[in-house]
């Protein structure tokens, strides 16, 4: 899948209703019909990696659109006034019935989420997070599923996203 860039994603002014609402070369749409200037900026997601003590890694399988069926890393969008690491723990605890007892920052990859067909840009913080327990696990929320996976048996023809994919790719590689 190629990206939509901003340009694309927006016709009409959403303050107004206008049909001129020209991009700019700064991710940027001006409405020259009430002025009202909107800049495009990436949401906060997050995404956790989770090992047992196999040494594998946890991948969900996707309940719902984008990428419905596809291996995802279990995680979310971050809720308006909730930090990254809130966001982590809450999405955990909502798609695996899990509680993060530790989690530290691996890295952060850029990526277009389409729903609705609407792109939203997200900015992924992903985290390595240890798990008090993993008795209780289930698979809830917009997860309809979850394997572990040894690291040199990742099917990663099944991972949807572009950004999961290369931040698993990356964390295995840290994993050797």
């Amino acid at each position: 899948m190629s990206p939509t860039f901003p340009q694309k994603v927006i016709k009409y002014c959403p303050k107004c209703g206008g049909a001129e609402f020209l991009y700019k070369s700064d991710n940027s749409f001006l409405c020259e019909n009430c002025n009202f200037h909107l800049y495009v900026n990436a949401s906060a997601a997050v995404a956790a990696l989770i090992v047992n003590e196999k040494g594998e890694l946890l991948l969900a399988k996707r309940a719902v659109e984008p990428q419905k069926g596809m291996l995802d890393l279990p995680g979310g969008f971050v809720d308006v006034m909730e930090t990254a690491e809130q966001a982590l723990c809450r999405e955990i605890k909502e798609e695996l019935n899990l509680e993060v007892s530790e989690l530290s920052y691996f890295m952060s990859y850029p990526n277009e989420y389409v729903f609705g067909g609407l792109s939203v840009f997200t900015l992924d913080l992903v985290y390595i997070c240890k798990i008090k327990s993993f008795k209780e696990i289930d698979a809830k929320d917009d997860i309809s599923g979850f394997e572990f996976y040894e690291p040199e048996f990742i099917p990663y023809q099944e991972i949807g996203s572009i950004s999961m994919k290369k931040i698993v790719k990356s964390f295995v590689k840290k994993m050797k």
